[in-house]
């Protein structure tokens, strides 16, 4: 049988290359490659080691008839096509956890810069000058430091904080009141971290909700002289705005590692003394670069030697065996998963999922966490099948797996029920035929709704013309619908409805279903 090949095509470590070559896995170690040339040599790997110079695209895995893995050195895979690999059955891995302490590291860093002016006293002071009275800095000791987004990186730099004897206060709509305990920080809202903190530092993804949290609104809120530290990802800040608010002295500076657009060579905000600006180095330390590289040399090898998947995104730890049964499955329990997630997006403090019928009798381990993995996704970024029961045991976050011999109505049924800040969701689902998933009842309302890629769900008060107003509305802004599903559970009581759309509500039409008479709730869901 032939050695597995791997291609690696961003610079590694020596020794990860060693780890391949010990393993039996003949590698080549080929950068800066131009994407011509790692078209023309891609077919002949079966495994491609990247960190974030290689393009993996839809063409790059259509090339590459062989390949069976990718493996990123590093958390983010924006380089990578996941939709086109997992199509094409190529696994994409990366290293969720391998640079938290570094990243964390350099936000401290960063944020003792900023207090004590030090890169611009280093510059005046190298140019013969003795500035000491124009460098006055302010102490971090007794300062409130305002974490948003308290997960793996946000959780170190709190408690590298409150070492410094800062108060810390907390906000992740996932941080329960118990892990907020454990970390010794005050769990808090946005407005409170807005109002109350000296320093905010950013450590969440980037998504549609908090794309710009740090924009003219929020700015406006915050004390006089606080200042802001991003670490994470530059579209978290409205940089013209920040800009703005350090001219107006509402904020009295700022340390970024990360902009809006990298490579940054210009930036409103170059030049202005009082913003520390560095090249996003987060991950940048020879320890960081050292441990994700040796854990995708592991990772690799172990895949392509022994089917073993460990930090997939598009892939849950499966037997060759179980897989078959449990695909159609997988794709229920997606759809289930994200649903809840879409609709909820508070404090998560319990998940318990029962499965009755045929289903109970599978590993359901896999559809548990491939569940929790849709609960989490949206807010969170690098959260996949694998490490997502992970994230949930570090949020003090209670997974329970109920099982059931058989289910009064259907062959196969799975229930999710969810326990927020704000109260319980429900959601169930079922297979039609063999494949087939189905939404069956969402909060003891019965419905029977297939998912598609742009849907609509709106509670609602049962009245009449309410359905005519929202088919109204929806064809006032030339949205097609595909399929139409109610529920209610009494005549004149609460209602559901659930539209499958050709294309996705915008912020303008939402805001116009949300003000038609009798609707409760109005919510667009992406899947």
């Amino acid at each position: 049988m032939a050695k597995p090949r791997v291609l690696i095509s961003d610079k590694l470590s020596a020794a990860a290359v060693e780890i391949f070559k010990n393993r039996g896995i003949d590698v080549d170690v080929k950068t800066s490659l131009t994407p011509g040339e790692l078209l023309a040599i891609i077919k002949d790997y079966d495994g491609l080691a990247i960190r974030s110079n290689t393009k993996v695209t839809a063409a790059v895995l259509a090339a590459a008839p062989n390949l069976k893995v990718v493996g990123r050195a590093g958390i983010g895979v924006d380089n990578v096509d996941v939709e086109a690999a997992t199509a094409r059955g190529v696994v994409v891995m990366n290293t969720p956890f391998g640079n938290a302490i570094t990243t964390a590291e350099h936000a401290v860093s960063m944020m003792m810069a900023l207090a004590r002016d030090i890169p611009t006293a280093n510059a005046s002071t190298h140019s013969g000058k003795w500035e000491k009275s124009r460098f006055m800095g302010v102490e971090l000791y007794g300062k409130t430091l305002g974490v948003i987004g308290c997960g793996n990186i946000g959780s170190i730099v709190a408690d590298r904080a409150l070492g410094l004897k800062m108060k810390v206060l907390a906000y992740d709509p996932y941080l329960s009141e118990e892990r907020a305990r454990d970390l010794g920080v005050e769990k808090a809202e946005l407005d409170t971290i807005f109002t109350r903190a000296d320093f905010i530092t950013l450590h969440t993804p980037l998504t549609e909700h908090t794309r710009g949290i740090i924009g003219a609104k929020s700015l406006a809120k915050m004390k006089k002289g606080v200042r802001i530290i991003n670490c994470a990802r530059g579209g978290l800040v409205v940089e013209a705005d920040l800009k703005l608010a350090i001219e107006s002295g509402r904020v009295a500076g700022a340390a970024l590692d990360v902009f809006e657009e990298e490579p940054a060579k210009s930036n409103p905000l170059f030049g202005m003394d009082r913003v520390v600006c560095t090249p996003h180095l987060g991950a940048s330390t020879n320890e960081a670069q050292e441990n994700v590289a040796l854990q995708i040399a592991e990772q690799i090898s172990d895949y392509l030697l022994s089917g073993a998947v460990t930090n997939a995104l598009n892939m849950a730890s499966v037997s060759a065996e179980d897989a078959p049964k449990l695909r159609p499955y997988m794709r229920l329990a997606e759809e289930l998963g994200s649903f809840a997630g879409q609709l909820v997006q508070a404090g998560l403090k319990a998940v318990t999922v029962e499965y009755s019928g045929h289903v109970a009798e599978l590993n359901t381990r896999p559809l548990t966490s491939i569940i929790l993995e849709g609960l989490l996704s949206p807010l969170m970024e690098s959260v996949n099948m694998v490490n997502a029961p992970m994230i949930a045991r570090e949020r003090d976050i209670k997974v329970t797996e109920v099982k059931r011999d058989q289910n009064d109505f259907y062959q196969s049924l799975i229930a999710l029920t969810v326990v927020t800040d704000r109260g319980t969701a429900s959601v169930s689902g079922t297979l039609f035929g063999a494949s087939l998933p189905r939404l069956v009842d969402i909060d003891s309302i019965h419905i029977e709704a297939e998912i598609g890629p742009h849907m609509l769900y709106v509670t609602n008060t049962d009245k009449p013309g309410f359905i005519g107003a929202l088919g109204s509305a929806l064809g006032e802004a030339g949205i097609n619908i595909a399929s139409f599903h109610l529920g209610r559970a009494k005549s004149g009581g609460d209602a559901i409805a659930l539209l499958q759309l050709d294309q996705a509500v915008n912020e303008t039409l939402l805001a116009k279903v949300k003000a038609l008479p009798h609707v409760k709730l109005a919510q667009s869901l992406a899947f």
